[in-house]
């Protein structure tokens, strides 16, 4: 799977993203890019469990070294390996050792279901602070420093991603 060809933005308000992690799995993948497939990376703790689908948007470089990651809200898990093209609505600001690591909140394109989401403020208090916790528990579990933020709406996410695809050229 070579991703060097795919635009980080293929129009104005969408990201391509590749999943590497669909909702419900305990199972890290990550996509490798010296061998153009996706690779187990690990298996989190027993009762963490990724509340989303997770990924990478391809051809970026976030502030810690490696692809802007992005989660996409679902009403079915896809697959590890599946590209999406999704509407970035917010982020989550975080902190992880001491690094800048923001995560994108989007919608799929492709759920009708979903069409008229454009912000964080429509989506339910209590499943972005799922997500947040999520983080939380996750990297504690590892022992890892971690500090959330807190959410930013739509209108943050331009900057940071024309700041990761800039930092990829």
């Amino acid at each position: 799977m070579d991703l060097s060809r795919l635009s980080p933005s293929p129009s104005s308000g969408l990201i391509n993203l590749l999943v590497e992690i669909p909702a419900g799995s305990r199972n890290k993948y990550s996509y490798s890019h010296s061998s153009g497939v996706m690779r187990l990376d690990r298996v989190l703790h027993s009762s963490i469990r990724y509340p989303f689908d997770y990924g990478i948007v391809p051809n970026t470089l976030a502030p810690d070294g490696a692809p802007l990651d992005a989660m996409v809200i679902m009403a079915e898990p896809t697959f590890a390996g599946c590209l999406l093209r999704a509407r970035p609505i917010g982020l989550l600001d975080l902190r992880e050792d001491n690094v800048d690591d923001a995560k994108l909140l989007c919608v799929p394109e492709a759920d009708p279901g979903q069409r008229d989401i454009h912000s964080i403020r429509q989506i339910a208090p209590s499943q972005l602070e799922e997500v947040a916790e999520f983080f939380r528990t996750y990297r504690s579990f590892e022992g890892r420093s971690i500090a959330v933020s807190g959410w930013r709406d739509a209108d943050a996410v331009p900057p940071l991603l024309d700041q990761c695809i800039r930092a990829a050229n």
